[in-house]
């Protein structure tokens, strides 16, 4: 099974080009999973599909054609399906500041709980061998770098704290639910929270694996879209998924020659060479604007047409190197950047603003630097074998 994951700015049209990723495929024979991860759908809206057919009381998937399915995550369903004890915990704390029931239950809907649900069904599916591809039309950026980050952040809770917690709670349970009027979670709370770990437990590693999982990164042809996709792109590398393609959407055709365009066809073409600087060598697709709304099935297919032209198999991997990764030492930072086939003495480095600044020849490579990482400095560069790592330091300690 591929996984492939569409991100990007909200707004970017990323719903659009992953629903024609999926109607190509599924015209292909390929039996297709388009499932949104962002609260706010609008996967079912850009099949032009009737809202009140399609919406149910469950998140099952839904036939849209042949071989294609389409899901949208209802977090009511999965509260009741997974989240029962911890939701009627937290809804009951809730209730004890005065909270009505209502409102309890609306504020016990924590930030998490839907992309931990998307991930509960991507391990599913992976397990079952359910679909061939799933494509994951996911939330505007940050919170897409939230859903990929979930695993490894409940996989170091249930290793480190949740054991220490859950029997020290039972130690002390009784004696605080007599003294106190705010009662402890039960042990059956914890029991629901390493089931719902158990349905997760290995989907970072698919996640991870660019064989199996390639983030699809959507932009325009705007600078400040543009500063967002870079900085997706440095997040999703350092938490070790792989970006296959850069789809820049709705750039002016050519056949625009109307004087009122040449400032944004002018800036547009500023943009699209500096998004192939940035990204290089991961491979770059111009898409046009379109005379008129991608809606429905038909235009999905005629952008599909766009994106895919001579017969390109939309599920192929496009790029399976890393690029660069970070690493954090004793008493330093690391970049580990890919140059095969640089020698020593051509490579260039320096630092501007929040970028790392790679210059082989007449190439040049701008690496986002994390956040941790911004105000330091490169202080020594070294190859090993095809690999530049950059030692990055406080010079100011």
């Amino acid at each position: 099974m591929r996984i492939l994951l569409y991100s990007g700015k909200g707004g970017v049209g990323k719903t659009s080009i992953a629903a024609a990723t999926g109607v190509r495929l599924a015209s292909m024979g390929v039996k297709t999973l388009i499932m949104s991860v962002d609260p706010a759908h609008s996967l079912a809206d850009s099949f032009d599909l009737d809202l009140a057919l399609f919406h149910g009381a469950t998140s099952d998937p839904r036939p849209v054609g042949e071989n294609l399915f389409i899901q949208e995550v209802n977090i009511q369903y999965e509260i009741k399906r997974h989240w029962n004890e911890i939701s009627s915990y937290i809804t009951a704390l809730l209730r004890t500041s005065g909270l009505s029931e209502v409102e309890a239950e609306e504020m016990a809907i924590f930030p998490g709980m839907e992309e931990l649900s998307a991930l509960m069904y991507v391990n599913q599916y992976w397990r079952d061998q359910q679909f061939e591809v799933v494509i994951l039309d996911c939330a505007p950026t940050a919170e897409s770098l939230r859903f990929v980050s979930l695993p490894t952040t409940l996989d170091w809770y249930m290793k480190h704290i949740f054991t220490m917690q859950r029997r020290l709670l039972k130690a002390v349970r009784p004696l605080a639910n007599r003294i106190t009027a705010v009662e402890l979670p039960p042990d059956r709370y914890f029991g629901n929270v390493q089931e719902l770990f158990k349905k997760v437990e290995g989907v970072d590693t698919l996640l991870c694996d660019p064989s199996i999982t390639s983030v699809r990164l959507v932009t325009n042809a705007e600078k400040m879209v543009l500063r967002e996709t870079q900085r997706a792109y440095v997040y999703f590398s350092l938490h070790g998924l792989t970006v296959d393609k850069v789809i820049v959407n709705r750039v002016l055709p050519e056949e625009i020659q109307d004087p009122f365009f040449s400032g944004w066809r002018e800036s547009q073409r500023l943009i699209l060479a500096g998004i192939e600087t940035y990204f290089a060598p991961i491979p770059m697709l111009r898409v046009p604007l379109f005379h008129h709304e991608v809606l429905g099935q038909q235009r999905l297919l005629e952008l599909a047409n766009v994106l895919y032209a001579d017969g390109e198999d939309p599920a192929a991997v496009k790029y399976l190197q890393r690029p660069y990764s970070f690493a954090k030492r004793e008493d330093h930072y690391e970049v580990r950047l890919h140059l095969p086939f640089a020698t020593k003495a051509e490579v260039k480095l320096f630092k501007k603003e929040d970028e790392l600044i790679v210059e082989i020849g007449t190439l040049r490579r701008h690496i986002g630097l994390p956040t941790t990482m911004m105000h330091l400095q490169p202080a020594r560069a070294r190859l090993e074998q095809d690999v530049l790592v950059v030692e990055m330091r406080n010079t100011t300690s």
